[in-house]
């Protein structure tokens, strides 16, 4: 019903307003999630040949666009909207950078995805001496003190890898596994390695980088699916980067080891019941426009 009478409220509003809708939402709705979300909603349910043709062409360039290229994207995005609605810039000089802004985080989200895809889909390979060095960064960063006995060891275990061989844990989400667990253990280093001590506590443990590839996955299909939108849209003013999904990674894994031990497993069993339940509370804080995941880490004694 509302596709059917939204071209008459359109129609209503911009003869009310003198304005057309991309103007309304950018002038009047809040920065971040609340304008760009309702900006990405208008320009997929416009009907104008140009701006479907925008659409299109903006989808298919920026799986592998550097960032030049994107920020002309933007500007072309901007020109055509002006042409296609008639707004003169003199009139309305704010438009083009509200829009612009827009745009950017809408695409710049939709690039996120396409670059996190590929790093998941990056299998580890152990004789790929970048890969090799990753994961031994990854024992030095969160064991300082113990020395790795060799390559193939049980050590590995103690951070919480299955087996003598940490390869076959990364197969599900390749090497964004490693580089989230990496970036954790390194920018975090403190609250890493107090999540670790969290996971082996003596009655309500669990495997540390298991659970980390686990929150990977979840940090992956909240981006994919364009749940984590909301975030990110507030996050950031301009296009969301790597960096910004590492730290919703954190954000995740370090919330997930809090919420862990309130809900005292009786074992790693409880592990599918406690993951759904803490996902669930995730989606339900994203469904809140304003909505933003702050790194806030507070150490507390095991």
């Amino acid at each position: 019903l509302y596709l059917f009478i939204r071209p008459f409220i359109k129609w209503f509003l911009h003869k009310f307003t003198r304005l057309c809708e991309l103007q309304r939402i950018c002038y009047g709705a809040p920065s971040g999630s609340p304008r760009s979300r309702q900006v990405e909603s208008s320009l997929l349910l416009s009907r104008r040949k140009e701006i479907k043709n925008l659409i299109k062409i903006l989808d298919e360039k920026v799986e592998f666009c550097n960032d030049m290229a994107f920020k002309s994207f933007i500007i072309q995005a901007v020109n055509t909207v002006l042409i296609a609605k008639r707004i003169k810039p003199k009139l309305h000089p704010d438009f083009g950078r509200l829009f612009g802004n827009c745009v950017e985080q809408i695409w710049g989200y939709r690039r996120l995805i396409h670059e996190i895809e590929r790093l998941r889909c990056t299998q580890y390979d152990c004789e790929n001496l970048a890969h090799e060095s990753k994961l031994l960064e990854l024992w030095t960063l969160l064991m300082p003190d113990d020395k790795l006995e060799g390559r193939i060891s049980k050590q590995w275990q103690e951070i919480g890898f299955q087996g003598d061989d940490p390869k076959t844990d990364f197969r599900g989400m390749g090497m964004l596994g490693l580089d989230n667990l990496i970036y954790f253990a390194k920018e975090y280093n403190n609250a890493a390695r107090h999540v670790l001590l969290h996971s082996n506590h003596p009655k309500h443990g669990y495997t540390f980088a298991i659970v980390g590839i686990n929150l990977t996955s979840l940090a992956h299909r909240l981006l994919r699916s364009g749940l984590a939108k909301t975030h990110f849209y507030n996050v950031t003013k301009k296009a969301p980067t790597l960096n910004d999904f590492h730290k919703f990674y954190c954000y995740l894994f370090f919330e997930f080891d809090q919420f862990w031990l309130q809900s005292k497993p009786r074992s790693i069993m409880d592990f599918p019941i406690i993951h759904d339940k803490f996902e669930r509370n995730i989606i339900k804080l994203l469904d809140d426009d304003s909505s933003v995941f702050k790194m806030n880490f507070l150490v507390e004694n095991v």
